[in-house]
């Protein structure tokens, strides 16, 4: 199973508008000459590495603390229900 991030991918796209930057800005800047890989990143397809996350939160003027809030909660449900599901098939054996 894949953990995936939509809300962060929704999260950063959402705060890139805000800032009114294109994905080609930000690619430019985090030094990829496409914006396929910001495009990847907020349709959920890829998380970005913490590296890049890091450079998005000064680039986007984010509280860390609200990407951690949301990397934090998006875990906490994907291993609660990955976990509680692997319960129940066991429970069925």
């Amino acid at each position: 199973m894949r953990l995936e991030m939509r809300s962060l991918s929704q999260f950063l796209r959402q705060k890139r508008l805000d800032s009114g930057l294109s994905q080609l800005d930000v690619a430019k800047v985090l030094g990829y000459s496409s914006p396929q890989f910001v495009s990847n990143w907020e349709r959920g397809l890829v998380s970005p590495p913490l590296e890049t996350i890091s450079v998005l939160i000064g680039l986007y003027k984010i509280p860390p603390s609200e990407v951690i809030d949301r990397i934090m909660t998006e875990t906490r449900r994907y291993l609660e229900a990955n976990l509680s599901r692997k319960k129940r098939s066991r429970a069925r054996r």
